[in-house]
């Protein structure tokens, strides 16, 4: 016997576990997705979100409401009759009425170990602190910010050198397994609830633009880990000066010094050395003195450029200042 599914999210790291369900026989009586937004380089075009284009790819209806805050819009929503919601980074507070709206409750796919790294960026928060260890969980949802009892999880270990985007496509697909196991429990009314503890609750804020520029005054330790969990998106990044280009492709400042270009910095690792914070240091690649110890910058992308290891960076264009 299958359920009657209602799914809810936007993202690429929800897709898996939309097609995981699918893939088990379930009925998905609708998508809820948020609605296409603005895209391209003059973001006149509307794109839809990867789960709204998945769901298509299914033939599913996919609703797209901008807020779940009317009685008209939670009447549609019961009306689905669905056994049950499963929401997994869908980016919208559901309501009691939405919560309630299933014969069985909204279970929602969290990628953090709960109470730790609630809200909107755990994947992020969980790398720029230096975590060593995160997971899946799967809870039951009520009206607070991921603070419903918890049915399954799976912890994952962070690697000194992986990066968001590594650990999200790692629970992401670790999500969409135990997903399944925790609908399938659910299904045989067999799955049970743990409260989560009030010790060690933190909160996982939306990534601000400006905690994405590099300060070379930071421990090195921090950096690295500021540079991993901001890859690939949105990546932080400083500014060089970068010579060694013919004149004819060089932009420069008056008084000919080289003009600082924006670089997007995607991976790094630690490395020894010491100076004066931003100095680059000899070495084999591109290392960069910070507050206290190094960074090697191993992954670098200018604007409208693609990725490049550092040699491919350096070749033909040495990097003059750091800041």
């Amino acid at each position: 016997m299958s359920l009657r599914i209602i799914f809810m999210g936007t993202p690429e790291f929800s897709v898996p576990v939309l097609t995981a369900l699918i893939g088990q026989g379930h009925e998905i009586a609708a998508v809820y997705s948020q609605p296409p937004r603005p895209a391209g380089r003059r973001g006149l075009e509307l794109t839809k979100s990867p789960v709204h284009e998945k769901a298509e790819q299914f033939g599913f209806e996919v609703r797209t409401p901008k807020s779940l805050k009317s009685a008209e819009e939670q009447e549609r929503f019961r009306a689905l009759e669905a056994d049950v919601a499963v929401v997994v980074a869908y980016g919208l507070l559901l309501p009691r009425p939405i919560l309630e709206g299933t014969r069985l409750g909204c279970y929602n796919g969290h990628a953090s170990l709960l109470p730790r790294w609630r809200g909107a960026a755990p994947i992020q928060r969980a790398i720029m602190a230096g975590d060593r260890e995160t997971g899946m969980m799967i809870m039951k949802m009520d009206e607070g910010l991921d603070t419903g009892p918890v049915a399954m999880v799976e912890k994952v270990a962070i690697t000194p050198d992986m990066t968001s985007g590594e650990l999200h496509d790692r629970l992401s697909m670790i999500g969409a397994d135990l997903m399944v196991r925790a609908v399938a429990a659910l299904e045989r009314d067999s799955l049970t609830l743990k409260p989560q503890a009030e010790e060690g609750v933190t909160y996982a804020a939306k990534i601000d633009k400006a905690e994405t520029r590099i300060d070379w005054s930071h421990d090195a330790r921090d950096i690295h880990n500021r540079i991993r969990g901001l890859s690939p998106f949105p990546g932080a990044w400083c500014e060089m000066e970068i010579g060694g280009v013919p004149a004819s492709d060089r932009r420069e400042l008056k008084g000919g010094a080289d003009k600082p270009e924006r670089v997007k910095l995607l991976k790094s690792m630690l490395a020894e050395g010491n100076s004066a914070p931003g100095t680059i240091l000899p070495s084999d690649g591109l290392t960069i003195a910070c507050g206290e110890g190094a960074v090697r910058l191993t992954l670098l992308q200018k604007a409208g450029g693609k990725p490049l290891g550092a040699a491919e960076f350096l070749r033909g264009a040495p990097i003059t200042r750091v800041f």
